[in-house]
């Protein structure tokens, strides 16, 4: 067991962001190795994997084996436009912070049904959307939909924007970033973008996203620097362990 170490001043709901990210490469994962890498117990792998099967993130695995993220959530925009998509994750999120236990609970089942009629492997990356149901804060969902439309609109036009962003650790940086592909897990919305700032991709919550200003300049594909680019990049920073 990996020594019960206790992250300091991280939330849970961003420990198991973390882990999602993690296993979203559909490698094997074992919960010593997954300890480790988040820093806390091996015994508290074991509970936020079983949080995130009863939440409908399709984690497959067990004790002993390990863990995997079997196959991508995604809606394709034939089913629900993008506005339409935004619309039923804010509803969704929305009635599950009800103080009326009847409709946080029809929330919770109409969230599942979801879930279940999503198809696996319906389409190219490119798409640009994932979508996962977990129970978090409510608020780390409303800080980020304010942006929305301006990052969504930026995925679609390929417009250089200017984001600033404050991490986790409380540092605040402005970018100029290619904005990829907009991303949902479990009410947490990322933005994978190239950055030319770091001169790499970047992954960044939006929720976390100060700011976003149109720099009136776009972009075009460029090798290296491409969606398809960032998943092999994404691929090759999970090898196996």
């Amino acid at each position: 067991m990996a020594g019960g170490r206790k992250q300091t001043g991280i939330r849970r709901s961003d420990r198991l962001f973390d882990l999602i990210q993690i296993l979203r490469d559909g490698r094997l994962h074992t919960a010593r190795q997954l300890a480790e890498r988040v820093e806390v117990s091996e015994r508290t792998i074991w509970r936020d994997m079983a949080t995130l099967k009863a939440s409908g993130v399709p984690v497959e695995g067990e004790r002993g084996v390990g863990y995997m993220i079997t196959a991508a959530i995604t809606l394709p925009p034939v089913n629900l436009t993008m506005g339409e998509l935004e619309a039923l994750h804010l509803a969704v999120a929305i009635l599950g912070e009800a103080s009326d236990p009847e409709l946080a609970k029809s929330a919770a089942t109409l969230a599942a049904k979801i879930d279940a009629v999503l198809p696996e492997n319906s389409g190219p990356p490119e798409a640009g959307w994932g979508f996962a149901v977990h129970p978090y804060a409510f608020a780390d969902a409303r800080a980020g939909f304010k942006h929305m439309p301006a990052l969504r609109d930026g995925v679609r036009e390929q417009k250089v924007l200017r984001v600033s962003y404050l991490s986790l650790s409380g540092e605040k940086t402005t970018r100029l970033v290619r904005p990829l592909q907009l991303n949902y897990w479990g009410r947490v919305w990322t933005l994978s973008v190239w950055c030319d700032l770091r001169g790499g991709f970047r992954t960044f919550r939006v929720d976390r996203i100060d700011s976003v200003i149109d720099t009136g300049a776009t972009f075009k594909p460029e090798a290296g620097k491409t969606l398809a680019d960032f998943i092999a990049y994404q691929t090759a920073q999970h090898p196996h362990d």
